[in-house]
């Protein structure tokens, strides 16, 4: 790695388009395991200017059975009904309820249909043959202590400028916001560690005026303090670099002003580019997807590796083909930083996975880690990591896998001492 060097990462609201997307497209996937922890979802959303549209493939017995009511093409009675009051909800607790997107005025289509039986005979566990993954793919988990989090500095301030914004407009301690909102932070790091913030960039939607005189005068120094409140005093200088809504005005934002899809944030969602990526998204996904749960149980083993002090910074990546239960690889890097070799290290992690979950097999992380609740909406905002785990939510995040791994790994830790 560099010694020296200039690393950004950037973050987007809760009312950006995108991310409105992706909170409708989770809270489908949250109802449909309400109703059956079994319930396969694939869910898109598209959102515009009054209008949603939903796409996908689903299989929830108690909601979509073409076979028990094909009177109702396959849907429950009442059950779609129940999915446009669940997105109407969404977009009304963002806050939206503007002339260009209005939680209770917009245009809803449901277009979601029953799972394909080729996919679904790839995926089901039968006979002597175990649930397979969802797709191919690869997927990474990242930590670095860069942040009390265990993620990258730069995308963790990024998240907390917004959540800040978002919290004292819901509250109504900055009543001059409204839900589409950007932040991306530049951070100046000197052996590996952040020592100044040499860029702050905040674009947040607002009120009719506030984008000239006092109005905006107050707006900045408003979101100024809310930079000063999450960055570590240390990084902020009068040399750091503010861009506040620096194109002018900002009132037409959200879908109204940009169209939003489902998974088209999926860098914010993760380490900010600090990390590699898979490619998949983890919205709208049941955690028989590898896309979504793979992402979720490397990001806990990575996150482990670092708070068991066995390296500073690790990437983790996993392979897998449809249909198949076990991954294809597995591989750790800790760029250096490891306190032990990276080969004898990647084995403690297959171990230790194999001892508290059964294995990497898509059965086996979704049971090991609890995933078949409907805990996803809150994910869709903000980072699916760094999260403070709660109750069922952000199980990812604990970090109690600590004594396994230097269990695994106490001969190897002694030598090195």
């Amino acid at each position: 790695m560099r010694s020296d060097y200039l690393f950004t990462s950037e973050s987007v609201s809760e009312g950006h388009p995108d991310k409105v997307s992706d909170q409708i497209s989770d809270a489908i996937v949250d109802l449909l395991l309400s109703k059956d922890t079994e319930a396969r979802v694939a869910c898109e959303t598209l959102t515009t200017t009054q209008k949603v549209v939903l796409a996908g493939e689903i299989r929830c017995l108690p909601v979509y059975d073409a076979d028990k009511w094909p009177e109702h093409h396959g849907w429950a009675p009442g059950a779609r009904d129940e999915i446009e009051e669940v997105v109407r909800n969404v977009v009304r607790d963002i806050g939206y309820e503007q002339d260009g997107f209005h939680w209770k005025d917009l245009v809803f289509a449901n277009h979601l249909h029953g799972q394909s039986a080729h996919i679904a005979q790839g995926v089901d566990a039968a006979g002597n043959k175990d649930e397979g993954a969802g797709d191919q793919g690869i997927m990474f988990g990242f930590a670095c202590d860069e942040t009390p989090d265990l993620m990258p500095a730069t995308l963790d301030y990024s998240h907390k400028i917004l959540e800040r914004l978002a919290a004292d407009r819901h509250s109504g301690a900055a009543p001059f916001l409204e839900p589409d909102a950007k932040s991306q932070v530049t951070l100046r790091f000197h052996n590996g560690k952040p020592v100044a913030a040499t860029a702050i960039v905040v674009s947040t939607q607002h009120k009719p005026g506030y984008d000239q005189g006092e109005k905006e005068a107050l707006l900045r120094a408003y979101v100024k303090q809310v930079v000063a409140d999450i960055l570590p005093a240390h990084l902020l200088s009068d040399e750091t670099v503010y861009h506040i809504n620096h194109t002018g005005s900002f009132e037409i934002g959200g879908p109204d002003g940009d169209a939003g899809l489902t998974g088209r944030k999926i860098i914010v969602d993760t380490y900010g580019g600090a990390a590699p990526h898979g490619g998949g998204a983890f919205s709208g996904k049941d955690p028989t997807k590898v896309d979504r749960s793979a992402a979720y149980v490397t990001r806990y083993l990575a996150k482990n590796v670092v708070a068991a002090g066995l390296a500073k910074r690790v990437t983790i990546q996993v392979a897998y083909a449809i249909g198949v239960s076990h991954p294809l690889s597995l591989y750790v890097d800790t760029h250096g930083t490891g306190t032990v070799p990276d080969d004898r290290l990647e084995a403690a992690v297959a171990a230790v996975a194999a001892k508290r979950l059964g294995g990497l097999t898509p059965r086996g992380i979704r049971t090991g880690l609890g995933l078949n609740k409907p805990i996803y909406r809150r994910t869709a905002a903000y980072g699916h990591f760094g999260r403070t785990p709660d109750g069922d939510f952000f199980p990812w995040e604990k970090v109690d896998l600590v004594e396994d791994l230097q269990a695994a790994l106490a001969d190897e830790l002694v030598q090195q001492t």
